[in-house]
């Protein structure tokens, strides 16, 4: 990662602030100095915990922040949450990068897609391939739990953060997906938090709010005090039942609806990033 980094003698990295971007612009800010800049799409879809994160690790990096509105909530093909949705979003955040990198003159894009993601239905890597985005992790064919060691071995505070996937992944595929829907499934996931959960998600149907959460803090709702507040939390933010789903949570767990004939191709493939290398 480091030679592949410093050949671009520059670099502006799509930085979530997650635990995939973090380990990359923490590389590219040792490699590149100065020269390495990071970029945070803010929109509806991003809770603000996260805004907050992107913040201040860019901060302890001492890197270069742009924190710049992105609207995908406004292009239909996105609103309409059909199984391509994320081609859409990373669209809106490839031309942002794209923009940026241009009028900061930097030499390339670098992002947090690493070798796991092969695994899954990722559609927004066709907008990666169609914009040049390097993928460093996935070149060097890091895994997820290959990047948590690396960022320990590093003194990263993200090593053990819980996967923080855009809000609308809580979304089914087919409902629409809008900004009320967004608040409200980001309003009750904070409260949630302040509960003390840490890796789960809440998935939207309407009415009811389903939780996934992970299988070692199942254990929390043997208490009927925790079910109570919890029960509370999601009824003031507009749900009128809750139910906790008797499977742990697992990232990516709402792709696995999807019919094979209706996934777009994963992501990346050897080839894909041999191609977008040139840029």
């Amino acid at each position: 990662m480091r030679e592949r980094i410093a050949r671009f003698e520059s670099a502006l990295v799509a930085f979530s602030g997650g635990v995939d971007s973090t380990l990359v612009l923490k590389i590219a800010a040792d490699v590149l100095g100065s020269k390495a800049v990071a970029l945070t799409a803010v929109s509806p879809s991003l809770s603000s915990s996260e805004k907050g994160d992107a913040e201040h690790l860019a901060s302890s990096f001492g890197v270069r922040h742009e924190i710049i509105q992105s609207n995908e909530l406004s292009n239909p093909g996105y609103s309409q949450n059909a199984p391509n949705r994320c081609y859409f979003c990373k669209t809106e955040l490839y031309d942002l990068c794209e923009g940026s990198r241009q009028q900061l003159g930097l030499a390339a894009i670098l992002d947090g897609f690493n070798a796991d993601d092969f695994l899954d239905h990722r559609p927004g890597h066709s907008a990666g391939r169609e914009h040049h985005v390097i993928s460093p992790l996935a070149e060097a064919g890091l895994t997820k739990s290959e990047i948590r060691a690396w960022s320990f071995k590093l003194g990263l505070p993200t090593w053990d953060k819980p996967q923080m996937a855009c809000l609308a992944s809580r979304i089914p595929y087919g409902v629409s997906v809008t900004e009320e829907r967004l608040s409200q499934i980001g309003a009750a996931e904070a409260g949630l938090r302040k509960l003390g959960l840490r890796s789960f998600r809440i998935r939207y149907h309407g009415q009811v709010a389903r939780i996934e959460v992970s299988a070692e803090e199942y254990e929390k709702f043997h208490s009927a005090d925790f079910r109570r507040r919890a029960n509370s939390v999601l009824k003031a933010n507009g749900f009128a039942f809750a139910a906790l789903d008797l499977e742990p949570f697992r990232s990516g767990r709402m792709n696995e609806a999807l019919k094979g004939s209706e996934k777009q191709p994963a992501g990346l493939g050897v080839d894909d990033l041999s191609s977008s290398a040139g840029h």
